[in-house]
């Protein structure tokens, strides 16, 4: 038996011993290490940190995740060493989100990292500053905790997950307004020349970019960023986006304004859809007398973006919701203050007249989820509602529209899609669930569903829902978990009666609408009329020509 003392003493050979006793043993002995890790004289401080570090990776190559953080916890309290001490916090935090769990240590490393950020800042290593901020965004926006995983720190408590941004020094220098030379000219009055400006992703432009080539007095012009080298090269590397904001130093911002200034001085209004990358971009530019417009949508929230983002060179910055205006204004600190652009809620724009189709009484018993394929559409809670409603009458079926899950899966989503995958041959060869893949004729597909879900942990808005609803099928609307019990959420978007909390009561519901072929149709004329007179494109539009064309 290797005595406790010997650990002690020897350091790396004791711990060495170690690992060559049984499992059981080991995960004891190695217990008491992590706790012996913080109040051992015979440590010196360099020791105690390599010793936590190759306890904490042992722990979690085998799983065991506490016990990693408690080896972790012991050491940083009591080693008086910043820099190794934010390295060791954030190494383990960081293996333990790539295995797709949330650590407990994770704000104790993000905070470690951005303490490093500021000490540097205040002597002027803008490099290593840039560095240290950069590794505190990655970790605090790995997609396994917020995209991945039907849970999210940042949602549980969007200001307290935030906070150490609010507090440090670099992440305020970064955000600091540096404005513009000129007052807007047309934030009032009516514009005549607008450019709309994507980086790639334009799908959600379509009737937009029709008004506005349509309307007589304006002249429109269209350009996508994606393949500007020029344009994009460093944007991806946050250290450099960081330390380019406070020194210039990688020519971003003179590459930005060689490329965007054209546009600028050519446009009374700038509308960039996504609050993403080209936001970020354009905000290294100082855009004078030209109005610019951003679009964020739910993915940016979640992402490193906003809090790169000089927001007193946005004058507006649209939602598509009320919840995610609120949840946006409580996750990003520059949003709060007397240099937040003005904040505007316009649903999507979305024509919603072609999905008014008559619908067969057999689609009654069709239930649909319109692009399930990924963990925030969260399929496992639609299976649970089929398998209830099938209880009572076996008619009913479950249809999944859209691509499947991605091949190449992160952690989270891997240990996700393990837990779905047999649950899903098992429904199908019940004949509970049917998989219809990707379609081109959405309207087509919703004439023959009766029921259409939102099961989803986290939507913006749900167009696919809203279609559903304007075709005429019943809404039934998970009261998303990323945003229940806010002031705004799914409640505040939906009428009340579409909005359920649990399985059992979306089969309930489904159950009660769907009772007899009169009910439904009835339950879905009703759902059709609300959503077309609430978000069809002709009910919106007036909003967008405000915005945009004042």
């Amino acid at each position: 038996m290797i005595a406790f003392a010997e650990v002690e003493r020897r350091g790396r050979k004791g711990q060495q011993k170690v690992a060559n006793e049984p499992r059981g043993r080991v995960e004891r002995l190695q217990s008491r290490v992590a706790r012996a890790l913080g109040r051992t004289p015979a440590l010196s401080d360099d020791e105690r940190i390599a010793l936590a570090r190759r306890t904490a990776t042992e722990h979690v190559e085998r799983g065991d995740t506490a016990k990693a953080e408690e080896a972790v916890r012991a050491a940083v309290a009591y080693a008086d060493l910043p820099r190794k001490n934010a390295d060791l916090l954030h190494d383990v935090a960081s293996e333990i989100v790539a295995r797709g769990e949330e650590p407990s240590i994770l704000l104790d490393a993000i905070r470690a990292d951005l303490r490093l950020a500021d000490s540097q800042l205040a002597k002027g290593r803008h490099t290593v500053a840039a560095e240290s901020f950069a590794r505190a965004l990655t970790l605090m926006f790995d997609r396994n905790l917020h995209f991945d995983s039907t849970d999210s720190p940042l949602a549980r408590d969007p200001r307290g997950f935030t906070a150490p941004l609010r507090e440090s020094a670099y992440a305020q220098a970064v955000r600091a307004p540096r404005g513009r030379t000129n007052e807007t000219g047309s934030a009032s009055g009516a514009a005549k020349r607008v450019t709309v400006a994507t980086r790639g992703n334009d799908n959600f432009l379509p009737e937009i970019l029709a008004m506005l080539q349509e309307h007589p007095e304006i002249v429109l012009k269209r350009v996508d960023f994606a393949d500007n080298k020029k344009l994009s090269r460093g944007i991806f590397k946050t250290a450099q986006v960081a330390e380019e904001i406070l020194t210039g130093k990688h020519g971003m911002a003179t590459r930005a304004d060689e490329v965007l200034r054209p546009y600028l001085d050519e446009t009374d209004v700038l509308f960039v859809e996504w609050c993403s990358a080209l936001a970020v971009l354009l905000g290294l530019v100082d855009p004078r007398d030209t109005r610019v417009v951003v679009r964020l949508h739910s993915y940016e929230a979640f992402s490193p973006w906003p809090h790169l983002l000089d927001v007193s060179r946005i004058d507006d910055l649209l939602f598509v919701s009320e919840h995610l205006r609120d949840f946006a204004v409580d996750v990003v600190p520059g949003l709060r203050g007397e240099n937040a652009p003005r904040l505007h809620v316009l649903p999507l724009a979305k024509d919603l007249r072609p999905y008014v189709r008559a619908k067969t009484d057999d689609a009654r018993f069709n239930l649909a989820l319109v692009g399930w394929g990924s963990v925030v559409k969260d399929p496992l809670w639609a299976f649970e509602v089929v398998k209830r409603v099938r209880e009572q009458d076996d008619r009913y079926r479950l249809l999944l529209v859209g691509p499947e899950f991605a091949g190449e899966l992160s952690p989270a989503t891997a240990r996700y899609a393990m837990r779905m995958n047999p649950e899903l041959v098992q429904l199908e060869q019940a004949g509970a669930v049917r998989r219809l893949g990707p379609s081109e004729d959405v309207p087509s597909v919703l004439a023959g569903v009766g029921v259409i879900l939102s099961t989803s942990v986290r939507e913006s808005f749900h167009a696919a829902l809203v279609e559903g609803a304007a075709s005429g099928a019943v809404p039934v609307v998970r009261d998303w978990p990323f945003f229940a019990g806010r002031a705004t959420s799914a409640r505040t978007l939906f009428p009340a009666d579409w909005v359920v909390e649990t399985p059992e009561q979306a089969a309930r519901r489904i159950l009660e609408t769907t009772a007899d072929a009169e009910a439904w149709r009835e339950t879905g004329a009703e759902a059709s009329k609300h959503a077309l007179a609430t978000w069809d494109w002709e009910v919106v539009k007036p909003g967008y020509e405000r915005l945009l064309l004042g």
